[in-house]
Formats: C-alpha cells, structure tokens, sequence
C-alpha cells in the first residue's frame, strides 16, 4: 500500500532569506515584483503576516500598515529552485521525491518509515532536520497526495492518517483543501457547503453539473478511489540499491562495509537477470546537505562483487564524508547482457576474451584514468594517419584487418617529424640520418613502399616509406615526401617498430 508525505513551507521564501542574512529574524519583511502598474508582495514574513499583511497584497497598503517595512525583489522562479534543492535533499528518506509548487514537496514513504522506527519518528525527523535547518514547516502523511496536502495545510489534529481513512479525515476541512480552483470554492462558500462532509455524500452528478468535472477528479484523488501521478525530480533507476546508516558513518573502514553491503545485493539482482554493470556511480548524503559522488566504469559487463569492490576501493580515499554520511545510494548507471562462454579445456581464453585482462584493465583505468588506456582497430584507410582508430570497448571489432604484408610500426607517432638525412643516390634509402641531435647510421634497410595520399580526401605529395635498421640494431619507419630534391630535405620519421 502507498504512503504520501506532503510538506508544507508556508515561509519558504522569508526563510531562506533569514538563514542567509540571521539579522532579519523576527523582523517584518516581504519579498515583491511588479504587476500591471502595481508593486505586488509575493512572500511575507511570519512577522508581517502576523500584521495582516500577505501574499498577494499591494505593497503601498503594506507600508501603510508598517511604514518601515522591509522589501526584497523577488528572483523569477526562486521558489522553485529551493524547492528542487530541498527535494534534492530529502532522498535520503525516499527514492520518490517530487516539488509541490509553489510551497510544497511530496515523498513516497513506501517502504521507508520503517528504517526510523515507524511512521511517526519517519515524520518527526524530517521535520526536526527541517527546522535545524531553518525552515518552519508542516507535513502529514496518509494513503494518498490529496490528502496528506489537505492535512498538512489545513489539518488541526494528527498529521499521520491511518491506512484508508482518508474519508474520515476531510471531512472536517474546508473545501479549498481539495485543491480547487477558485471559482469552484467560492460557489461551494456562497452555497453555504464550507466543509467537505457537507457535499461528499452527494450525487456526483449533481456534483458535475454545478461545479464540473475537475471537482470530481480531486476529490476522486484524495479519497484514493483515481490515481495520481507525479514526477519526480530524479528518475529510480530499474537497478538501484539504498543502504540507511543508523549512526553517521566517517570512517574508511565503514565505508568499505557499505559498498560491500551495497554491491552484494545489486550484483545478486544483476546477475539473477543475466545482467553486469558497465558503469556505477555511489552517492553519499552528508549530514551537511552536500552530497559525494564517486563512479567507477568496466570493459565488459560484470557482476563480480569482489571485483567491483576494487574499483570503488581505490576511490575511497576521494570520498570526503566531513561531519558524517547518513545514507548510501549505489546505482547501475549503464548494464548489459552478460553473455556466458564456454571455456576451452587447454589454452584458456585468448587475449582480450580473458576477464582476467579485462579485470586488469578495469583496475589500471581506477588507477591512471580510463583516457590513459586505449585499444586501436584497422580502419580502411590507405594513408597511415587514418589506417587506423580509436575501440570503444574491448569486444569492438573492425571490418578489416591489419595488413600483413608490409607490417606497420609498434608505436607511430601522431605528426611526422622531420630528419635531416645523408642520401647520396636518389630513389635509394638514406646511409644516415640525425633525429633529435642523434646520428643513426643505417646499416640495413627495407623499400621503398609508396603510398599515395587519398586524393578524394587532400590534396600533396606521395611518400616512400623504408624500414630502416641503426647500428644498434633499432628500427625506424622514414619516408621521402614527394620526389627526390637536391634543394632541400623532405624525408620524416614516422615510427618505431618493437
């Protein structure tokens, strides 16, 4: 069965305002924008609300009323963005965070209340963080969104509403707690219906006929008998686990026991699902507000606890939990299907079919950084430059393969560099050549193979690339551009070969 919270901030505005700046407390003061010609108040005080003046007022009557009233510009869409930062915050008590606008939040409590010792402790420590923090606030907590809204803005008695007594519970309150729009209310006011017991019973279509179909539907909702959909401001992943820490936890040694706690359960999912994580991300929720990010990525899908924890150890050290982390969130941000081989009797798996390399890999990138290793396939190029690319995974494979009959180099370089070269007969390899104040004299050499630049990709010249052997029995890959010259030097280098 759902559990909906809704949290009220009937000051939200005034107290943000008064956390920021702790000299306006329990002073009057009101937020303000203009408005056809007129200076609006868009918030107030609990100080300037109790001198009559509200939301909604215009300010030149405020004044009249407290002539030194202080006034603050009100930022286009400033409610919103504490509304998103609070919500933001309040995941730690429910995956299932959404914004009520204008003064409002809504969380799913499903499940969670049980983690503070029930409902009622669930309620009282939100609330209790809430105040610390220096917002002043209401909440309620019943079957559905309608009525915990009801509730916590015009509930006299206990905010926390048994399981389907949502009936029971409006029928006392007025009938703007249903969430009506104004007209609506008015007519039900003028009609002498001022509380919701006074016309719940009657016939809807008598209900309809006055007052329309949007009357209907939100009664329908508070009373659970339509659902109602919200969205909320970060979307459940399908593989996500929680793990609520009972004492704020800032050690490394409990931050260890928390992935370990984390990884076991999701890995247990993943894998009953045939599925491994190619990348994670875990979130810490600070008792300050702030929130550590630590993810990690593989080259192939992996449901190794053992080896996952790994990655998240050799980032522990990055996690800064200051006064303390009060919940853990471990998400797989990326899965796919794991794909179970048969492994041969002799020899194992080949090269990068081994998860052992694959694992080793995964360790290194933890270490070094992912951009740090890469794995380049052929590419259909006849230019060197282009012959080949960068894999995106190690199970990526190219259409064609590496050529054979004239290998290339083990390590190319991404520019050619220029050599000065001694070549005293024309269309023959170099006896020597100088490459960063050193002299090579080349004892052996292999070529010239030609290559033709891509004309339908540049325009230049053509190369003749030699392999060519030092007397230190090194190997180089150099080339001619374009034809032999006696005016000047056009021979680079363009690799080394193991």
């Amino acid at each position: 069965m759902k559990r909906m919270v809704s949290i009220w901030f009937p000051n939200l505005l005034s107290d943000w305002l008064a956390t920021r700046k702790p000299e306006l407390k329990g002073e009057v003061f009101v937020f303000t924008k203009p408005e056809r010609g007129r200076i609006i108040v868009t918030a107030s005080s609990k100080e300037a609300e109790k001198q009559g003046i509200f939301c909604g007022a215009i300010l030149a009557d405020a004044k009249a009323i407290v002539p030194n009233i202080q006034c603050f510009d009100d930022e286009a869409n400033l409610n919103k963005k504490l509304l998103t930062r609070i919500a933001k915050w309040a995941i730690r008590y429910s995956p299932f965070v959404a914004i009520d606008l204008p003064e409002g939040i809504i969380l799913d409590s499903s499940g969670c209340s049980h983690l503070w010792g029930g409902e009622e402790k669930y309620l009282q420590h939100i609330l209790a963080k809430l105040n610390e923090s220096g917002y002043g606030c209401r909440a309620a907590l019943s079957d559905t969104i309608g009525t915990s809204w009801a509730i916590a803005r015009f509930g006299k008695k206990l905010p926390i509403i048994a399981p389907n007594e949502q009936y029971n519970a409006l029928l006392n309150l007025p009938p703007i707690a249903l969430r009506l729009e104004t007209n609506s209310y008015q007519r039900l006011y003028k009609l002498g219906l001022d509380k919701i017991g006074k016309f719940i019973q009657m016939p809807r279509s008598v209900l309809r006929r006055r007052f329309g179909e949007g009357m209907l539907l939100k009664l329908a909702q508070a009373l659970g008998t339509e659902e109602e959909t919200v969205k909320p401001i970060i979307i459940i992943q399908p593989y996500e686990e929680r793990l609520a820490c009972l004492e704020p936890i800032r050690t490394k040694t409990a931050i260890e026991i928390a992935i370990e706690k984390l990884l076991e359960n999701l890995c247990n999912r993943l894998a009953s699902d045939g599925l491994g994580m190619r990348s994670a991300e875990l979130k810490g929720y600070r008792l300050d507000g702030k929130v550590t990010l630590t993810k990690i990525g593989t080259n192939q899908p992996s449901h190794n606890i053992k080896h996952l924890f790994k990655l998240f150890q050799l980032r522990i050290d990055q996690i800064e939990p200051a006064l303390g982390i009060e919940l853990f969130m471990l998400t797989a941000i990326k899965t796919e299907a794991m794909l179970v081989q048969q492994e041969k009797l002799w020899g194992g798996k080949p090269g990068l079919a081994d998860q052992n390399i694959a694992q080793l890999l995964d360790r290194l990138a933890g270490k070094i950084g992912p951009q740090a290793i890469k794995r380049y396939i052929p590419q259909a190029h006849y230019w060197p430059e282009r012959s080949l690319r960068t894999a995106v995974s190690l199970e990526e494979k190219s259409e064609c393969s590496w050529q054979k009959v004239n290998p290339r180099p083990m390590e190319m370089l991404k520019n050619p560099e220029p050599v000065q070269v001694t070549a005293p007969i024309p269309d023959y390899p170099p006896m020597n050549f100088r490459y960063k104040d050193e002299l090579h004299l080349i004892k052996k050499a292999d070529g010239p193979e030609r290559i033709e630049r891509e004309w339908w990709i540049e325009k230049g010249e053509h190369r003749d690339y030699y392999i060519v052997e030092d007397e230190k029995g090194r190997r180089y890959w150099i080339f001619r551009s374009g034809h032999y010259s006696e005016e000047k030097s056009n021979w680079f280098i363009h690799g080394f070969f193991a």
